[in-house]
């Protein structure tokens, strides 16, 4: 999983701080001098909408609250502050932004619930296990159909003792319950080019 990033916003003090010690940080962090700077990259960047910010102030992004979940907002208001709760209070708010995060990726017409390994779609709800979780997530992120060798390249990352039709079996099976669960016969489809989600 790729490392969470902190921007910081109009608080460059506490940016240089961290910048100190980004070798040892969780997360990963960038700075904006002020907000004009930070929503000039928003509009470049859509990524930045899930963005978690750490500033002094909320009311900066106020008018931007169509652009910006305020719950990705972090304000620390009394900084100086002793740096190992300040460390703490971002680490316990990435930790909840990723919750929130897992509890709803939306797949298709359902929601993949990655904390409970749930998949649901009106009111139905399908415990998986976590390799079809992977299946999933993998083909999500795809824009091309994939082949069963790299699904099991990318997905059981290759053994030379996998054979190809334990890949096909997990996706057989997968397939099968969605069929059966949610009657749909298009979740996960193929081609002669391989897997994908459309």
């Amino acid at each position: 999983m790729n490392k969470q990033v902190i921007n910081f916003v109009n608080i460059t003090e506490l940016y240089n701080i961290f910048d100190e010690i980004k070798n040892y940080l969780s997360f990963e962090i960038k700075n904006y001098k002020n907000h004009h700077d930070f929503f000039s990259e928003l509009n470049k960047d859509n990524n930045l909408r899930q963005a978690t910010i750490v500033t002094n102030s909320s009311h900066d992004f106020i008018n931007y609250n169509n652009k910006i979940d305020i719950r990705n907002i972090l304000v620390i208001d009394n900084f100086p502050a002793q740096f190992n709760k300040l460390v703490d209070k971002i680490n316990v708010h990435l930790i909840k932004q990723r919750y929130d995060f897992q509890s709803k990726i939306n797949i298709k017409n359902y929601n993949l619930n990655l904390n409970s390994r749930i998949i649901s779609s009106k009111n139905k709800n399908l415990k998986l296990t976590e390799r079809e979780i992977d299946i999933i997530l993998f083909l999500k992120k795809q824009t091309k159909p994939k082949t069963i060798e790299i699904l099991q390249n990318e997905i059981w990352h290759y053994s030379s003792e996998l054979e190809t039709h334990t890949v096909e079996t997990h996706i057989y099976r997968l397939r099968k319950k969605i069929r059966e669960y949610f009657n749909d016969e298009k979740f996960i489809l193929s081609s002669k080019d391989g897997y994908y989600l459309k």
